[in-house]
């Protein structure tokens, strides 16, 4: 497995501030985006353009091979969920959380187990059910008899890899445990903070057709994870090709029989080289319309916070790296609002009974914004 440097091993990066300055002294009239040679004028680089190299080309060929193995690893059993893989492993790589969301039996849990397993982290799976309590998921004091005080044992969402099945099976109060864990990495318990190992993902799955014995995420629950993805049903080939595998063998490919092919170190290697990616003013500009209009969008009863826009802008960050560049374009930002804003934005009354769905909203949005030159 091929290891990334260090961080004291790359080459500091100068203050914003500073490079300004250099920059300046060489070129009065260059733009923040790039970098011209004395005595030459340029035009105005592109939103998208790097001004440096933020990511050395040997780290990005690494970075590849490591999503690659990903990729084959899980695609290779999990068929015609192509898009829900990549939209997982970009927000994995972002360092966010992801719920997964879609009707029973279309390989939800069987994906985010595999990654996990593809992971060579700790994982635990906990099935939320409605007489789950707060402290099975985070833990519990217990007496010690010999040391004739209590202990703090510590519960499944301490592993580095979560996965909650049917997060909506629990009532309010088991979700509101998660609260603290997914949005600071940490359990205060007792007064004492214990703090989870990074790096710490949080993988859910819903069905969002039944409503007999579910509860209904609250929008604190929602806004703390980063992607809400909607999976779909496979394509007839990808059906077809199912059928084929395991015709013959109706344990092919269990879950358990997946080796790792990402370390610990490995994965927060390419959770860094996501932050390196270079994003200029003017996208972060891009970034702040998008989310500033669906606070008094007609169609919207509530916006989406600045909590969302720190999304969409980690997450345009590495698909940009998932596509093999070390800068961000604006389609990159397109591309992540959606699953981002989908499950932030609550539609109004009257828009939610006329069908209208929350993406429709946000591309309508985006189309009405200018692109950043």
């Amino acid at each position: 497995m091929s290891e990334f440097p260090s961080e004291h091993e790359q080459e500091p990066r100068q203050p914003a501030s500073r490079q300004g300055e250099q920059a300046s002294e060489h070129s009065p009239q260059a733009p923040e985006t790039g970098h011209s040679p004395e005595g030459e004028n340029p035009e105005p680089a592109p939103a998208g353009e790097p001004s440096t190299g933020h990511v050395p080309p040997e780290d990005l060929e690494r970075f590849q091979q490591a999503l690659d193995a990903l990729r084959d690893r899980i695609g290779g059993i999990v068929l015609g969920q192509d898009d829900a893989l990549d939209a997982l492993l970009c927000g994995l790589l972002s360092g966010g959380h992801v719920l997964l969301e879609g009707v029973p039996g279309i390989a939800k849990t069987l994906l985010a187990k595999l990654l996990a397993r593809c992971l060579e982290l700790d994982y635990a799976r906990i099935q939320f059910t409605p007489d789950l309590m707060p402290s099975d998921v985070v833990g519990t004091s217990v007496f010690n008899m010999e040391a004739r005080r209590f202990e703090f044992q510590k519960g499944p969402v301490f592993a580095q890899v979560v996965l909650i099945d049917e997060i909506n099976r629990a009532p309010a109060k088991t979700q509101a445990a998660l609260f603290e864990v997914m949005e600071e990495r940490q359990i205060t318990y007792d007064g004492v903070r214990h703090a989870m190992k990074a790096p710490f993902f949080v993988v859910a799955t819903q069905n969002p057709i039944e409503q007999e014995g579910t509860y209904r995420l609250p929008e604190a629950q929602l806004d703390r994870f980063l992607f809400r993805i909607k999976m779909g049903y496979p394509g007839l080939a990808d059906e077809e090709a199912l059928l084929r595998r395991f015709k013959d063998n109706f344990r092919a490919q269990e879950p358990d029989a997946v080796d790792p092919v990402l370390d610990a170190a490995t994965l927060l290697a390419c959770q860094a080289m996501v932050e390196r990616v270079h994003a200029t003013d003017a996208l972060c500009a891009y970034i702040a319309a998008i989310v500033h209009a669906t606070r008094d969008h007609g169609s919207l009863y509530l916006g989406a916070s600045p909590r969302a826009s720190l999304g969409i802008l980690k997450a345009s960050k590495a698909m940009a790296l998932m596509e093999g560049r070390d800068y961000v374009l604006p389609e990159d930002v397109q591309a992540a609002a959606l699953p981002v804003l989908n499950h932030r934005i609550l539609l109004t009354s009257e828009r939610e009974l006329e069908g209208l769905e929350p993406e429709t909203v946000v591309r309508d949005i985006m189309a009405g914004i200018e692109l950043p030159r």
